[in-house]
């Protein structure tokens, strides 16, 4: 839900520099009666940046969203991810920094300016985000949730390791699964980024948004994650039976 807020025209060039400083306190309401927000509602207003989909300009103004108050998930029917966290459906903008910080200020609200740095790694930390709880999902559908964290730790290893993209270099998935170059962290990482990939194609398609105009390949992904650690499941018993 996005909604355009007009407070009083005006604000200055020297309002972020002003703001920065009240960034992360809890302000007092400045208006009469009670928020009409939770009261651990934290508020993140910034500048909208042009998409990298488009040409268009960025739009003017400031955006108010909310931190994510608690994890998502994969809608089991249909795929989508979901939230219980209603916040997530608020977006308020407003022309000035001034106008974004008042409103917030009046509202009780705690919040934070963010910077064009900051936006950077909030997009990179969402994206991972979404990435782990794709990967929760995927194992506890795939019979394999007690390796959750194990496949957490192969994914945040990713850039160190810098592994490859799976879909460029390999012509399928089970070519990852036999390929003697990578360890066992990279061969998780990589399948399960390549299936996540593949689960934002098959969204995109669902949504009219076809990507490359080919199916997509979630299934034979998922079927090389089953062969890594059934692989894997048999390699140990044989080292216990020895």
């Amino acid at each position: 839900m996005e909604m355009e807020v007009n407070d009083k025209p005006g604000g200055n060039t020297n309002a972020y520099r002003r703001h920065t400083r009240a960034n992360d306190n809890r302000r007092t309401p400045l208006g009469m009666g009670r928020s009409v927000f939770p009261d651990d509602a934290v508020a993140r207003i910034f500048r909208p940046s042009r998409s990298a989909t488009t040409s268009a300009p960025a739009r003017n103004g400031w955006k108010l969203v909310f931190e994510v108050r608690s994890p998502s998930f994969i809608e089991p029917l249909m795929g989508y991810t979901g939230s219980r966290d209603t916040l997530q459906q608020v977006e308020l903008r407003f022309p000035t920094l001034d106008q974004a910080v008042r409103y917030a200020e009046r509202q009780g609200l705690q919040y934070r300016v963010q910077t064009m740095e900051q936006d950077r790694k909030i997009e990179t930390d969402e994206n991972r985000r979404a990435s782990r709880t794709f990967s929760d999902s995927t194992l506890d559908r795939l019979g394999l949730s007690r390796l959750s964290e194990t496949y957490g730790r192969a994914m945040t290893g990713a850039a160190n390791r810098n592994d490859p993209d799976g879909s460029a270099n390999w012509a399928a998935p089970m070519k990852i699964v036999s390929d003697r170059t990578l360890s066992l962290d990279a061969k998780r990482s990589i399948l399960m980024n390549w299936a996540y990939t593949e689960y934002l194609i098959d969204q995109a398609t669902n949504e009219g948004m076809p990507e490359n105009g080919r199916p997509s390949r979630l299934d034979e992904v998922e079927q090389a994650l089953l062969a890594l650690e059934r692989d894997v499941s048999e390699n140990q018993s044989r080292k216990e039976a020895a």
